[in-house]
């Protein structure tokens, strides 16, 4: 395998991810824009948004100057030497950090002392599974820390809430956490939910979420009814961009679902910013790539 391709090609991914809004979220940002009053603070915010996806993308430049966390989604074919891959992901990111497109931006816990290369135990965070393709499907998410802070889990029922275990008690709790955000994870963003699962892999699929695209629809009917009331419910809130006031509050509302045990009800809620910094790779056996996503 010719790892500098590898590295190379890695790296481009996260200069693209870190600096390049993908068209799909800045034609989301451009529908909000449509919808709110010309001259007002809702509008300016918007307008700011899009000036500074623009400058970033020529200039590559970060699209905001928290990076995040930097997770990519792995498919590989059977008996792929998943080691190396860790290896040179590692590499590119300590490269894009170097040249600027990352900000040092993970530190340990314990002490507080950064690491340069952002690279250490839980960053990058890898998720990786076993796909029928022939290429290495890569995906990556950069998720910063103020739309993190802003996610929520629910336990059904909850009593303040009146929500019980049922998609009506779902909606309600999604509700909330857009009430609760307030504008501070950055909006208009989306919000990935999760129903079931534990706390760890609601959390984990909530986030999940973020890789379909703004005009994928839900996988059931009922789950794409929810996302489309949740819309326009959480349009009706006004919190607006950045807490401005406004009906761009949420960009877009993707949920799923995973099986639960008997006792437990989890509703899990990621909230990802503006700056929704997702894109994708197809990788050839060699490194080469096939084709670029989103």
């Amino acid at each position: 395998m010719k790892a500098g391709l590898w590295e190379k090609n890695l790296l481009e991914l996260v200069r693209r991810t870190s600096t390049d809004l993908p068209s799909d979220v800045e034609q989301g940002i451009r529908r909000a824009l449509r919808r709110e009053k010309r001259g007002t603070r809702a509008a300016w915010v918007l307008e700011s948004m899009l000036a500074n996806a623009d400058i970033a993308r020529r200039e590559s430049l970060p699209l905001c100057q928290d990076t995040g966390v930097l997770t990519f989604y792995f498919s590989v074919p059977v008996g792929f030497d998943t080691n190396m891959l860790v290896a040179r992901t590692r590499a590119a990111v300590a490269k894009a950090t170097r040249r600027g497109y990352l900000r040092i931006n993970a530190v340990d816990s314990m002490s507080g002392a950064p690491y340069e290369t952002n690279s250490a135990h839980g960053a990058p965070v890898f998720d990786f599974r076993q796909g029928a393709r022939k290429t290495v499907d890569v995906r990556l998410v950069m998720k910063g820390g103020g739309c993190e802070n802003v996610g929520r889990q629910y336990s059904l029922p909850d009593a303040q809430l009146g929500a019980g275990r049922d998609l009506e008690g779902v909606r309600r709790c999604v509700l909330d956490a857009a009430w609760h955000a307030q504008g501070l994870g950055c909006a208009p963003g989306v919000l990935g939910v999760c129903i079931g699962g534990d706390r760890a892999s609601g959390y984990a699929y909530a986030k999940e979420q973020f890789l379909r695209r703004m005009c994928e629809r839900a996988a059931t009917d009922r789950l794409a009814r929810l996302e489309d009331r949740l819309m326009k419910d959480i349009a009706r809130l006004e919190i607006g961009p950045m807490g401005m006031g406004g009906r761009a509050t949420a960009l877009a509302v993707k949920a799923g679902a995973l099986s639960r045990l008997p006792a437990s009800y989890f509703v899990s809620v990621s909230y990802m910013c503006w700056a929704f910094r997702r894109r994708g790779v197809l990788l050839g056996p060699e490194g080469g790539v096939n084709r670029w996503l989103y």
